[in-house]
């Protein structure tokens, strides 16, 4: 498995670590399928009764990395941006695939959690989160939007009027100022009060039947129509990735310049 992700198996938990410090997280295609792995791995692990998903001390993750745009040509073919819907379908499949595994999954976090790493951890079943890290969907700052679920499943999590905001504006916030949305289950002070709140979920979900666990998150996540939505994404997107505008973020990311748009 590739050192992009780690995996630590302690008793009853599968524990996967994101491990790229000096990018800050940043997910890249080479990170996203030892992540596939990594979850796969745990599914096939013996006594495993629960799936812990962090990144090193003091970050989770800064979001995609937006350099792996350049390498897109080098999987999908030089006319990737065309075929937009199958990138997107591989993303997605990914966090389904975390989102469908009977295992209860937990999401800790700090530091930074934007972008796809929102959308990762909006498809595990708990999410617990330093007060100062920073969290957001970026996405229409680059032209696009959230299409690896982050759409569907905000607005499931947070309802339409404040899936609408964060999206729409692509800010910012502090998890302490989005307390009371419900996106995370538990806003901490600091790193003792995360590990202890960890442990204790974790502990918690050890006294329950596995069989029972897996069966209710089946129940809960068949309520909504996740799958009309992941194709909404990939449409919305697939017209986005071709526009004039997400060609002049990306140039003005690239040279650290504000981007001029022109809504063509």
């Amino acid at each position: 498995m590739s050192d992009l992700i780690l995996t630590a198996h302690k008793e009853s938990v599968w524990e996967i670590t994101l491990n790229r410090p000096d990018k800050r997280n940043a997910i890249n295609l080479d990170m996203m399928t030892a992540f596939d792995d990594a979850i796969t791995a745990a599914m096939r692990a013996e006594g495993v009764r629960v799936i812990v998903i962090k990144g090193l001390p003091g970050l989770f993750s800064a979001g995609i990395d937006v350099t792996a745009f350049l390498t897109m040509p080098d999987k999908y073919g030089p006319q990737w941006q065309r075929f937009m819907r199958r990138v997107t379908d591989d993303f997605q499949g990914v966090l389904t695939r975390l989102e469908r595994i009977e295992l209860p999954t937990i999401a800790v976090i700090e530091g930074y959690c934007l972008g796809l790493a929102l959308e990762l951890v909006m498809a595990c079943d708990m999410r617990l989160v330093l007060a100062d890290t920073k969290v957001g969907l970026p996405e229409t700052r680059l032209g696009i939007i959230p299409d690896v679920g982050g759409t569907t499943r905000l607005t499931r999590i947070v309802g339409v009027g404040r899936a609408k905001e964060m999206i729409m504006t692509g800010a910012h916030y502090t998890a302490e100022s989005v307390a009371d949305w419900g996106l995370f289950n538990y806003v901490v002070a600091d790193q003792a009060a995360l590990q202890a709140k960890t442990d204790w979920l974790v502990n918690e979900l050890n006294q329950a039947a596995p069989l029972a666990i897996g069966m209710a998150k089946r129940v809960i996540d068949g309520l909504g129509d996740i799958d009309r939505g992941l194709q909404l994404e990939g449409w919305a997107q697939s017209q986005l990735f071709r526009s004039e505008d997400f060609g002049e973020a990306v140039q003005s990311f690239m040279t650290k310049q504000k981007p001029n748009f022109k809504g063509k």
